[in-house]
């Protein structure tokens, strides 16, 4: 899959949140505030709820999910990420960008929730 453009790396890299669309089996759409970090030319998402978060396993079961930021909606396909280098670089970046200290960035750092990281990808 190829990596977003340049431009939606270097928003979603500033971005505190965004949200993530998913469909709900009714036809709705589900929206939900979520954090995103950017690493080595990547965006990565995780569920806070870990694999319970309902957008997290439609996100992953679909391979794809919209995200909005500033109100701009983006498709984006969307890939599990298996490597612990990565994974512990993903840890860093949360780290880095929402506060080593705060217990939310420990939630988002904690291993049940590092299982649940997606790569953004270009659909």
């Amino acid at each position: 899959m190829a990596p977003l453009d340049s431009t939606t790396l270097e928003q979603l890299g500033s971005t505190r949140e965004i949200d993530a669309r998913t469909p709900r089996r009714d036809g709705s759409m589900s929206s939900r505030p979520i954090w995103v970090v950017v690493d080595d030319g990547d965006a990565y998402v995780r569920s806070y709820r870990g694999e319970t978060g309902a957008w997290y396993r439609r996100a992953r079961t679909d391979g794809r999910m919209m995200i909005a930021v500033d109100g701009n909606e983006t498709e984006v396909a969307t890939e599990p990420v298996d490597d612990e280098e990565i994974n512990r670089r993903v840890s860093d970046a949360f780290r880095a960008k929402y506060g080593a200290s705060s217990s939310a960035t420990q939630t988002m750092v904690n291993p049940e929730v590092s299982r649940t990281t997606l790569r953004l990808t270009a659909p």
